[in-house]
């Protein structure tokens, strides 16, 4: 009976936290753009202290609780970031590791993100990544035509690489959803392990960058797409266009984190000072050719195991 009371105390407390911080992300804008990172928190404490059942009503209670507090348009977020912290709560409760957490809630909040657009264009007739890249369009030809009057001509050319990289973020944006998915999971989990550390919940532990290698499948992939793209020449705006160029484009990515953590890898196994691999990453977040040289760097790393030659060499 005594535990009991107290699952009801600590629901309703987590439940009141979750109104608050949903009310500010909904209605205070540039508070809310930080806050919403925390508004997976009361969940993962709830599912991480609590068993399934129990924790299936609190969502429950939470998706009630954001209808009335924020109408209809507080759903799709209770249920993002519920669904989210809660699947991080249970496998924190399970001992699962940082990277199986991080994981598996990116991939529900992505999986959030894809069935919340299919509704809202099957059922609301809402196209939000339709009207974005009308903005884009429109924000372009606005460009174009201040500058044609004040006597700034910006040439066909210009005018056609500006439009064209506006049509490159529409195609490549199922690679847009997954990046955007594992950020805010990212931040997600930077901002609530400490919070959740104070309240007691053992977390596992998270593998050291310098340690991460990611499945050597991955490169086969690559390669595979990269010779498909060449061999067939697929048309701009074709369905096998869109696929190729998107999963390029989260390969390519792929290698630059492996790449990225070979530096990080070579940087301690040779004693160098840990400014170096972060220079490193920033740099190649700001020059395209860092950026490669990192890229090509991971490819190696995968296909020719090098840092195990450099460790065998170190000894």
């Amino acid at each position: 009976m005594k535990k009991n009371i107290q699952r009801l105390t600590e629901g309703a407390v987590l439940l009141a936290a979750y109104s608050v911080l949903l009310l500010i992300t909904m209605y205070i804008p540039l508070l809310g753009m930080i806050v919403n990172f925390f508004l997976p928190l009361p969940f993962i404490l709830f599912y991480a202290k609590n068993d399934t059942k129990t924790s299936f009503v609190f969502l429950i209670a939470s998706v009630v609780i954001s209808l009335v507090a924020g109408s209809i348009f507080a759903v799709p977020l209770a249920l993002a970031y519920g669904l989210t912290g809660a699947v991080m709560g249970y496998l924190i409760r399970e001992q699962k590791n940082r990277g199986t957490v991080f994981i598996a809630g990116s991939l529900v909040f992505l999986l959030n993100l894809i069935i919340q657009y299919i509704v809202a264009v099957t059922f609301f007739q809402i196209n939000f990544i339709e009207e974005m890249m009308k903005m884009f369009r429109e924000s372009v030809d606005m460009s174009l035509e201040m500058l044609e009057s004040i006597g700034k001509d910006p040439g066909q050319k210009a005018a056609e690489q500006l439009l064209s990289s506006v049509d490159m973020i529409e195609t490549l944006m199922p690679s847009l959803f997954v990046v955007v998915s594992f950020i805010n999971v990212f931040l997600i989990q930077l901002v609530s392990l400490p919070i959740l550390k104070r309240f007691g919940v053992r977390i596992g532990k998270w593998k050291a960058f310098k340690d991460l290698t990611l499945p050597k499948n991955l490169l086969w992939y690559y390669l595979a797409v990269l010779l498909i793209s060449m061999a067939v020449n697929p048309e701009e705006g074709s369905y096998l266009f869109s696929a190729l160029l998107n999963l390029s484009f989260i390969l390519q990515l792929c290698m630059i984190v492996q790449g990225l953590s070979f530096v990080f890898y070579f940087s301690s196994i040779k004693g160098y000072s840990a400014a170096i691999p972060v220079t490193v990453t920033i740099l190649s977040l700001l020059l395209p050719i860092i950026l490669y040289v990192v890229r090509i760097l991971g490819i190696i790393d995968l296909g020719f195991d090098l840092r195990q030659r450099l460790k065998n060499n170190h000894k």
